[in-house]
């Protein structure tokens, strides 16, 4: 097996023209995808994690445009691909699972209808073999009596059970790739739960690869190998969960962390990230979070940090870790100058 990356995203531009002017949306991101790993994108609204995803999908809105960047798919180029070249990779190779079910399901049309569709659309099976596939499908994501569901419509399920049915349609064709857009955020923590085991379970079975867009960190705690922070369309911190969780190094990630209710911190008042998102409209020339960080130096302002390897699985764009690395290193050279005098 191949031991590349099955995603390969690169110095990744996405903008949406509007009569205001360029919203650049996605600036300069880049990241692997491994095969049968979890990616987990997480942000606040507006930081570009949904865009990402539908830069690599190449689904934008009409005022949408990718302006620069590569996507490698298995090695293929998928930016200027052409639509012919796209329509064989959606449902086939990567799919998707929107934010709210309700919407992404027509409702003048049956379950089974829209399943069969999807799958026929896709695939050369004719219409009793995706009609069999369709429930099977709705078996493996634990829909009870499918035979009977799929002659049903979206309004006649709970919120749960038709994000059960998205999911068995992202997966009817066999993807590598699920693309989950907040997938629990319109259900209710109990079913969060269902549906995250769910997906857990499947991508252990399927051994494919998902990427997670949330802002939920709880999510991404029980799901991801490897997290990505995004703040103004830029990433600001990359690294395994771990790292991520235990030692984050960018003040926007810490201030995450630290907006997360606990059981230590009952009783006590929260701290939430003080000001708002940035307008993506005029983006200023040094880091974007600096009006909304405590600990903004004057370099802050005037320029924006390039990303910094921290170890070989975590990245950094912050200029409080090149202040702590300096500091690290006068320490170091006091202690050696001390032990010189002695």
């Amino acid at each position: 097996m191949s031991t590349e990356p099955l995603l390969k995203v690169r110095d990744l531009h996405t903008s949406f023209f509007t009569p205001a002017g360029e919203v650049k949306a996605v600036n300069g991101v880049s990241f692997n995808l491994d095969r049968g790993k979890v990616l987990g994108i997480v942000g606040e609204s507006g930081s570009g994690k949904s865009v990402t995803a539908y830069s690599i999908m190449q689904i934008l809105a009409s005022t949408g445009k990718i302006v620069s960047g590569s996507i490698k798919l298995d090695g293929q180029e998928l930016v200027n691909a052409g639509e012919s070249v796209m329509k064989t990779v959606r449902g086939n190779k990567i799919s998707i699972i929107f934010q709210d079910p309700m919407t992404s399901l027509n409702p003048t049309y049956t379950i089974g209808h829209q399943l069969i569709e999807a799958i026929m659309l896709h695939t050369d099976r004719n219409k009793k073999e995706a009609w069999d596939r369709a429930v099977e499908m709705l078996q493996l994501v634990n829909v009870n009596e499918p035979q009977k569901r799929m002659k049903q419509y979206p309004y006649e399920f709970s919120g749960g059970m038709r994000q059960r049915v998205m999911i068995a349609m992202a997966l009817a064709c066999e993807p590598d790739i699920l693309i989950a857009d907040e997938p629990t955020t319109a259900l209710d923590v109990t079913i969060q739960a269902q549906i995250l085991e769910l997906m857990r379970s499947l991508q252990e079975q399927l051994g494919m690869a998902i990427i997670m867009i949330t802002h939920d960190l709880g999510v991404v705690a029980q799901m991801c190998d490897e997290v990505i922070v995004m703040y103004a369309g830029s990433i600001c911190e990359q690294g395994t969960a771990d790292e991520i969780f235990y030692n984050p190094k960018h003040e926007y990630t810490k201030g995450l962390m630290r907006s997360i209710p606990t059981a230590d911190t009952a009783g006590s008042k929260l701290h939430p990230i003080t000001g708002t998102p940035i307008d993506l409209l005029n983006m200023p020339s040094g880091c974007p979070f600096a009006p909304r960080c405590d600990n903004a130096m004057k370099i802050c302002i005037k320029e924006r940090c390039e990303r910094m390897r921290l170890n070989e699985y975590h990245f950094s764009a912050c200029w409080m870790n090149v202040k702590d690395g300096m500091g690290q290193a006068s320490d170091a050279e006091q202690t050696e100058k001390g032990g010189g005098t002695k």
